[in-house]
């Protein structure tokens, strides 16, 4: 049984599980939120480890995520990919969310490449666009740092002054103008989960200074900072989330949304690796 606070010893483990089944040590490891299907599809000569098979890892219980761990090339990257990430609606607490990241680092890692799905609140922004994460605040009640330091792996306080890596930010809006995508630019906010928001709650997410709402992403980006991981992260902006205009949300035409944005978001980040 997984225990809620991982020590050193559940990321020793899981990460000499997988160790020996990498052609070679990961450069970027990618977690494939909604929308980065095709950045999955794209790793050439892919290999797969279910989680099932590495000792502490969650098991995944969102029915569009894989429950495995890719590995292979991608833009003539050794990359390390999560297909299928964990979240705290199902039932799991941010260190074990945090957990794969630890190994992704250890295992040779130093960028994270991370998207989400996200209702939009900034007024000017629209369905379907892409948002590029410059800060987030995390309302999720819950930090995976809280408990035993992982003193091999990190600080007991890390800086998080500049959680979103400047310089591959500079990148991705450099691509994006090349391309002509709309690439928004702004701060998403975390929340546990799994019902939507009311419309008094997206006012006073959007008081906070938020522009977009999800419900992951924070507590893998605490992590990756901690273990001295540059990040990257990109959201598709799947629905309209206006408080004096709010409509009963359809999950379907978000999972819609979010599949027709998913070819611009993949060619952004292969674009923004090429140039790492």
């Amino acid at each position: 049984m997984t225990r809620e606070v991982p020590d050193y010893r559940d990321v020793r483990v899981a990460t000499e599980t997988v160790r020996p089944l990498l052609g070679e040590a990961p450069e970027v490891a990618v977690i494939l939120g909604t929308g980065l299907g095709g950045l999955g599809a794209a790793i050439e000569d892919a290999g797969s480890i279910p989680y099932s098979e590495i000792p502490g890892f969650p098991e995944s219980t969102v029915a569009s995520h894989a429950g495995r761990l890719l590995h292979g090339l991608l833009e003539g990257h050794p990359v390390v990919a999560m297909d299928g990430r964990f979240h705290m609606y199902e039932g799991y607490t941010p260190q074990q969310i945090g957990l794969p990241v630890r190994v992704m680092a250890e295992l040779g890692a130093r960028t994270l490449v991370v998207s989400n799905a996200c209702g939009g609140m900034n007024p000017l922004w629209r369905p379907g666009e892409l948002m590029l994460l410059a800060d987030h605040i995390n309302l999720m009640w819950g930090n995976p740092l809280v408990g035993p330091n992982l003193d091999e792996q990190g600080p007991r306080f890390p800086d998080m002054s500049r959680v979103y890596d400047e310089e591959l930010r500079v990148l991705a809006r450099e691509e994006a103008l090349r391309m002509g995508l709309v690439l928004r630019e702004g701060v998403y906010v975390a929340v546990t989960g799994p019902n939507l928001e009311t419309a008094a709650e997206y006012r006073m997410l959007r008081l906070l200074g938020a522009d977009v709402v999800g419900m992951s992403t924070v507590p893998e980006v605490i992590v990756a900072r901690q273990v001295g991981v540059r990040v990257l992260g990109v959201s598709i902006i799947t629905d309209a989330c206006l408080p004096d205009a709010l409509e009963p949300a359809d999950v379907e035409t978000i999972i819609a949304t979010a599949s027709a944005a998913e070819p611009d978001l993949t060619r952004l980040l292969r674009a923004v690796l090429r140039r790492i």
